[in-house]
């Protein structure tokens, strides 16, 4: 028996799984019930129903969109922390033949001669992480959960009404069905519904830039390095995908970016190749082109009763880093381990104590990685000479000092901190 996947809110039929559902009253009762589906959401659903919990999804969108579609523009990258939870959840077997590795980080301040360098080598073997395109995660994620007897996505569907009582959570389901279980979890972005009906409050700010995204395919292979350039407009991404291809985040005034946006195609790969350089030869576009508006953003909490909240739900952060579905990565391998280590102790999975210890776990950091992108940006987004002068100081001191580099290194590759079993390489 594989996992069922409903989809356009057809009424599904019982099944002799985890999840129990009863067809004539459309309910189905679950351990945990996941409000989104993408690559937060659907990452934990893996996680858990892979390690015998019985999980309902609820997404908005088709699970089937775009599965076949050519490839779009956008991509991810994946930190080695993050890989290895992918590893050990049964996805990264399907997206590995589409990663690119990250073999080397160059980081420059504009124009200036001063650099940092990070190579690979000088932590060990590993790389410190890919880049994947945004549908091979997706295939890989449709494709696992179509293969785990204990998940049940509905999609596309939404959440009605919510209600979460000492005993447990009851949802309405646009498609009709009730939906009863543990534990409610909101991974649906930075606008969630779960996080809304909850009340939770949401501390956010505009950095007035916007985000470019695009693709492009180049005449000289990248030999799998990734560039981070900081413009006073903002921080200007090279990053490796597989073949003679880049991605690339671009980010920028919001009032310039929107002029940039609007430009044509030949106008636009200008403006491009005047930050991009020549030194990957001439320059095209590949796929599309995409701006998001870039904020920050935390809900005051990430648990109250019977609700945990994951990824963009809790937290968005600038993308100087590149850091934002690593960190939503993190926050699965750890709620993951906590509901996991409950279950297997008979503990109420939705309990108070439960969800504490998840909160204790993920929310100091992630305020500092928030606070990190966030000065990183204000200190690099700008030209002011004194200010240019000490960044660059700054990146040739690092360069020269092994041990400093070393520990930016490993927070690169998502090393650092207290490491759920997952980003270890440890099973569940």
């Amino acid at each position: 028996m594989v996992g069922r996947i409903v989809l356009g809110g057809a009424q599904p039929p019982g099944f002799a799984g985890g999840t129990a559902i009863s067809a004539k009253s459309g309910r189905l009762n679950s351990d945990i019930l996941i409000i989104g589906g993408g690559l937060v959401g659907g990452t934990l659903a893996c996680a858990l129903a892979g390690a015998g919990l019985s999980v309902t999804v609820v997404d908005a969108g088709d699970p089937t969109a775009g599965l076949d579609a050519a490839f779009d523009g956008r991509a991810s990258a994946i930190a080695l922390a993050s890989q290895r939870a992918l590893d050990g959840i049964g996805l990264w077997p399907l997206m590995a033949g589409q990663a690119a590795p990250i073999e080397d980080i160059r980081v420059s301040d504009g124009q200036s001669l001063y650099f940092l360098h990070y190579d690979h080598r000088d932590t060990g073997d590993e790389p410190f992480g890919f880049m994947v395109e945004n549908r091979t995660t997706r295939q890989a994620l449709y494709h696992r959960m179509q293969a785990l007897d204990r998940l049940h996505l509905l999609a596309p569907a939404r959440l009605l009404s919510l209600d979460r009582s000492q005993s447990g959570v009851t949802a309405e389901i646009s498609n009709g069905e009730t939906i009863k279980a543990r534990l409610v979890v909101g991974a649906d972005g930075r606008g969630s519904q779960v996080r809304e009906e909850a009340a939770i409050g949401l501390m956010k700010w505009s950095y007035r830039q916007t985000g470019i995204v695009c693709t492009v395919e180049h005449e000289k292979p990248h030999l799998n390095i990734a560039h981070e350039r900081f413009l006073p407009g903002g921080p200007f991404a090279i990053l490796p995908l597989r073949g003679n291809r880049s991605s690339i985040v671009w980010t920028e005034r919001e009032d310039l970016a929107a002029a940039i946006m609007a430009l044509d195609e030949a106008e636009f790969l200008a403006e491009l190749g005047r930050r991009f350089g020549d030194f990957l030869g001439a320059i095209d576009l590949a796929g599309g082109r995409w701006a998001y508006p870039l904020t920050l953003q935390q809900a005051e909490t990430a648990v109250c009763r019977r609700l945990a909240l994951v990824g963009d739900a809790d937290h968005g952060m600038h993308p100087i880093a590149g850091q934002g579905l690593n960190m939503g990565l993190r926050d699965v391998a750890a709620l993951a381990e906590v509901l996991i280590d409950a279950h297997r102790l008979g503990l109420d999975l939705g309990s108070a104590v439960v969800l504490n210890k998840y909160s204790r776990w993920r929310r100091f950091d992630n305020t500092l990685m928030l606070a990190l992108t966030d000065g990183l940006n204000r200190l690099f987004s700008n030209n002011i000479r004194p200010i240019s002068l000490a960044r660059d100081l700054g990146l040739a001191a690092v360069n020269r000092l092994p041990p400093l580099k070393k520990l930016f290194m490993r927070h690169a590759m998502g090393l650092a901190g207290e490491l759920p079993r997952l980003m270890q390489g440890r099973q569940l």
